[in-house]
């Protein structure tokens, strides 16, 4: 998002009262200082696009940065690694210690993590070292981490390293000043009081 980016996360009401469900994932990454105030952006990479790989049952896609030998082709302004596994039940997996920070959602299923049972979606923080998991179930699990860059701020939407620059940006809010949406001018939500 850079300096600021307006968006819009809605469904139509007729469309969501008939249609499918959707399940999905959003992560968001704190930029680096240097990388703090860049253009916003936004640019879509198709699924065939990310690198994958399958080994002893487990199915492996690096959505972001570079994890297990691949790299993803999103552009990342900070060394990171955001990256799916599919454990068919049974499978065992290492995910290695190539980072300062790390963690693992479980979307699905049930998995044992350090001789531990999770089987609710939650996230894990890990300690250093390589963290084996084992699928007791076929399981969906997410792992992201990467290197530290810093204390980070956040107030509502707005996230900085800076206390001011959020003071700022509710102020630029408030008045108006940040971008409407492409063709929805009509929606505003007020600033949290």
């Amino acid at each position: 998002a850079g300096r600021g980016i307006t968006h819009s996360e809605r469904t139509d009401p007729a469309k969501r009262a008939g249609g499918p469900a959707l399940h999905g994932l959003q992560l968001w990454v704190a930029l680096p200082d240097e990388h703090e105030e860049v253009a916003p952006s936004f640019v879509h990479h198709p699924a065939h696009t990310l690198p994958e790989r399958q080994r002893d049952g487990t199915t492996l896609r690096v959505l972001a940065g570079s994890a297990f030998a691949m790299t993803s082709p999103v552009t990342t302004l900070s060394p990171l690694f955001y990256a799916e596994a599919t454990l068919e039940a049974g499978a065992s997996f290492t995910l290695p210690d190539e980072y300062a920070e790390r963690a693992l959602y479980l979307v699905s299923g049930a998995i044992h993590l350090a001789g531990e049972r999770i089987d609710t979606p939650q996230m894990v923080v890990l300690e250093r070292g390589a963290a084996s998991i084992r699928a007791e179930t076929g399981a969906r699990v997410m792992f992201l981490g990467g290197e530290p860059i810093g204390e980070r701020h956040i107030w509502w939407n707005f996230v900085s390293s800076r206390k001011e620059r959020i003071e700022e940006a509710k102020a630029d809010w408030k008045a108006g000043r940040f971008a409407a949406i492409p063709g929805d001018d009509q929606e505003f939500i007020p600033l949290p009081e």
